[in-house]
């Protein structure tokens, strides 16, 4: 696994994302405002996002045959979605974002571009036959997967080994994913528990995370958005990551 260089924690899980991880019966809700989070790891998740790509792209950065359509598509999605957020100023293909920072936007490589603007993991999903499959992806911050098993694998194969993912739960989530609409983005939350606050967290499907941690120090905090980039059709699975020390 490469390790981060520092650690990097958030001050506090947002009430609304916990309430949303740990309700009774937890559901999809319609983003209010944008689905992008600027919060106080900003810089410091932007910066492990740059060491990532620079020494070990092929492990979080992928993208099979066909699937640069719809990349292209989401860098164009995100530049207007930042258009409308406090922090980021544009001029031209130069980008000023929230930390200060300054990155140009290069139209041959998204990817690149978009690890250098928003924190965010970004997995694009089109329909292949019955089902959606896992195009392309920048995964900086895996909870507890592996991009490589995963990449150009369709829904239920992508959940191996998740226990409770069977077939009524696989129909259940291709039928959200055939019904987003666009310019409509919905969300989840998931919360877990961690023994190390690394946000680089890779294993293999071999190797699961055991389900209860008794040895917890951090609590893991996944703001999960699905929506549907209007172009191509694809659907986007971004997940904003949130870690804190438990008390």
């Amino acid at each position: 696994m490469t390790q981060q260089y520092d650690m990097i924690l958030q001050s506090m899980i947002p009430v609304d994302q916990r309430e949303a991880a740990t309700a009774r019966l937890p559901a999809m809700k319609p983003v209010q405002g944008s689905w992008i989070t600027i919060d106080d790891a900003y810089s410091a998740q932007m910066a492990e996002k740059a060491r990532l790509m620079t020494q070990n792209r092929q492990a979080v950065c992928r993208m099979t045959v066909g699937a640069e359509p719809a990349v292209g598509e989401l860098l164009d999605y995100v530049l207007e979605e930042i258009a409308g957020l406090s922090g980021f100023e544009r001029d031209g293909d130069r980008i000023t974002r929230p930390d200060g920072m300054q990155i140009d936007i290069l139209r041959d490589d998204p990817f690149l571009s978009l690890s250098q603007l928003v924190t965010e993991d970004l997995c694009v999903l089109e329909k292949r036959g019955d089902e959606h499959v896992l195009t392309a992806a920048l995964l900086c911050f895996p909870a507890a997967w592996t991009l490589a098993e995963k990449i150009g694998r369709p829904l239920t194969r992508i959940h191996v080994p998740v226990a409770p993912y069977n077939e009524n739960i696989a129909r259940r989530v291709q039928r959200l994913f055939d019904g987003i609409q666009p310019n409509k983005p919905i969300w989840r939350a998931n919360l877990h528990t961690y023994e190390e606050p690394d946000l680089f967290h890779v294993r293999g499907e071999n190797d699961p995370r055991p389900y209860k941690n008794i040895d917890a120090h951090y609590e893991r905090s996944e703001r999960q958005t699905v929506l549907r980039l209007p172009n191509s059709g694809a659907v986007l699975f971004a997940i904003h990551t949130c870690v804190v020390a438990l008390p």
